[in-house]
């Protein structure tokens, strides 16, 4: 096929180069170039391609998206590029003056949005469903994104009350044996929510919302016996709950709520025996109205890129060891 030319002129805001545009010796600059198959040569503030006509389109896509990300206070680095072309390359292609999404939440002059489909995917079935489930591995984004669309939702008067709740599973120290009155004794289960609050919204508005009872951070074992009206509700962590204790959460649901529930199904802490609650929910609720069921992988992890990795080892391992257990059943 006939190649073709294409300009774009690039215009950073004034703290941006070109070089954090590039990248160090061009090291963003090849990632670009090799995935999209294209020739790129960069003369001062312009950026010529050739190639075909679909490819030049993707990579224009690209720099107008990473562009759109470095003017809104990001720094780019491999992972944003190779997210940023995944995102181009399943023509879900990035709005004008978006990078990969509208912020669903700014924070400390930041944007929290989807970095990849599947969190886009996750984003938008929050926003169309009253339950969601969230099932994926560490690094995901599953809780981080949900605690932001419940601070916006707050934020925004959708919802009157921010309800975080964990199972709490001892994993090897009984917490009779913890120092501290019951919350304290809890607190370690909790801090990671405590945490991402702390970052979206500030300590000292957590705090005082905390007090007020605007934002409840609670154990499970708490929700029993209450109904919760016009909440955004998120059970963190729910692989650890149990089928009884899952059937419990999910009928507290009451009017102008939502749930969101995240877990992650090789991390199991539950006694040996104990069926997870998350593990067989799908068979319930699968074909129920409303309810909209999401599965993250590693192509959603947006940690280290060696976490990504980690994930897909152990995802072969897992299966080596099923396809093992399988064969020595036949013999």
């Amino acid at each position: 096929m006939v190649k073709r030319k294409s300009t774009i002129e690039i215009q950073l805001d004034g703290e941006h180069s070109m070089a954090d545009l590039l990248g160090y010796r061009d090291s963003l600059l090849k990632i670009i170039e090799d995935s999209c198959d294209v020739d790129i040569f960069v003369i001062g503030d312009i950026i010529e391609f050739m190639g075909e006509y679909y490819q030049i389109e993707e990579v224009d896509a690209v720099f107008k998206g990473l562009i759109s990300q470095l003017n809104q206070g990001q720094t780019l680095s491999p992972q944003n590029v190779r997210y940023a072309i995944e995102m181009v390359k399943s023509r879900d292609r990035f709005k004008p003056g978006q990078s990969v999404d509208e912020p669903i939440l700014v924070s400390k002059g930041k944007g929290i949005r989807a970095k990849t489909l599947g969190q886009r995917q996750y984003i938008k079935a929050m926003r169309d469903n009253t339950i969601v489930f969230a099932i994926g591995p560490a690094g995901t984004g599953k809780t981080y994104l949900a605690m932001a669309m419940a601070v916006n939702a707050l934020n925004t008067r959708a919802v009157e009350r921010l309800i975080l709740v964990r199972p709490v599973v001892e994993a090897g120290e009984k917490l009779g044996f913890l120092p501290g009155d019951l919350y304290e004794k809890v607190d370690p289960y909790l801090r990671p929510l405590y945490d991402a609050l702390y970052e979206m919204m500030g300590a000292e508005q957590f705090h005082r919302l905390l007090e007020r009872g605007t934002i409840e951070v609670a154990p499970l074992a708490y929700m029993r016996g209450r109904t919760l009206n016009d909440s955004f509700i998120i059970l963190d962590e729910a692989q650890n709950t149990s089928a009884e204790q899952m059937k419990m959460f999910l009928t507290r649901l009451g009017f102008g709520s939502k749930a969101v529930i995240t877990g992650d199904v090789t991390q199991i802490d539950l006694p040996e025996g104990r069926t997870s609650g998350l593990k067989i929910i799908r068979e319930i609720l699968g074909d129920m109205e409303d309810v909209e069921f999401i599965y993250l992988d590693s192509r959603d992890v947006i940690r280290h890129q060696l976490v990504q990795r980690i994930v897909n080892a152990y995802g072969e391992y897992e299966e080596r060891a099923r396809a093992k257990n399988n064969r020595e059943k036949e013999e």
